[in-house]
């Protein structure tokens, strides 16, 4: 029969947790690239990431991505036992769009009041106002129907979109397997001259590796979703001087634009 050692107390079987930086990740179910990004982007830290995922049903239509809005307490009440988290982040950029940044912030704060809430958008934002962006190019890979509402809305943060691209994919699972060179090739094709950043939306897609060659390619920064969600974590979690080498300009700025 089991027993518990009479010689062994509470205390000598328990240790103090390090100071270890925290963060809550909100994935969609069928997400199988924003985990992975954000721990690479959090290289050389005593990091981790804690993860809550949330029902999506394929295809990335605005519909489907607007079902998510009411799972998004469910999901992050999931994250309250591991508190305290310095911030947390819902991974799907288009979604955020269709269901409303401040509507995403007030579901997730209604289960981790004070907790920052970081968005690819809003990221993405914070990122363009740290590189000094206001003309933008952008690159995704959904449908038309999803794309649209996206270009409203950064036009309607008063940006000037010089040029948007989609390359009409339905699915977020096949949305993470598009090829490097792929990535690369539309980047390219969807940057234009007077554009001062590229951005590559879409928390699925694979687009993390790929900005420096595309940053090369085209003589700009390159801002893309996880890169701009791991970015905007970082710095609100207070790891201002966090600068991981090898995922593009972005990281060279704090939130204020100054540089290193």
């Amino acid at each position: 029969m089991a027993r518990v050692a009479p010689s062994v107390s509470s205390e000598e079987v328990l240790f103090d947790l390090p100071e270890t930086a925290r963060f809550g990740l909100i994935a969609l179910a069928t997400d199988l690239t924003s985990e992975r990004d954000l721990y690479r982007q959090m290289q050389g830290v005593d990091a981790a990431i804690h993860v809550s995922r949330l029902a999506f049903e394929n295809p990335t239509t605005p519909e489907n991505l607007r079902l998510m809005a009411p799972r998004l307490v469910r999901a992050a009440e999931l994250l309250a036992p591991v508190a305290p988290l310095r911030a947390v982040c819902y991974s799907c950029t288009a979604a955020t769009v269709v269901i409303g940044d401040h509507e995403v912030r007030r579901a997730i704060q209604e289960a981790l009041p004070g907790i920052p809430v970081v968005t690819p958008t809003a990221a993405a934002i914070r990122a363009f106002q740290a590189l000094n962006a206001q003309r933008i190019a952008v690159l995704t890979p959904y449908t038309i129907a999803t794309s649209t509402p996206m270009a409203e809305f950064f036009s309607g943060e008063g940006l000037d979109v010089v040029n948007f691209d989609c390359l009409g994919i339905e699915d977020d699972r096949d949305m993470a397997r598009i090829s490097r060179q792929t990535i690369i090739n539309a980047a390219v094709a969807a940057d234009r001259k007077e554009a001062e950043v590229l951005f590559v939306s879409c928390t699925a897609l694979p687009a993390l590796d790929v900005i420096p060659e595309i940053e090369e390619r085209l003589g700009k920064p390159v801002v893309t979703s996880n890169q701009a969600a791991g970015w905007l974590l970082s710095r609100l979690g207070g790891l201002t001087d966090h600068r991981p080498a090898g995922f593009g300009k972005l990281y060279s700025f704090d939130l204020s634009g100054e540089k290193a």
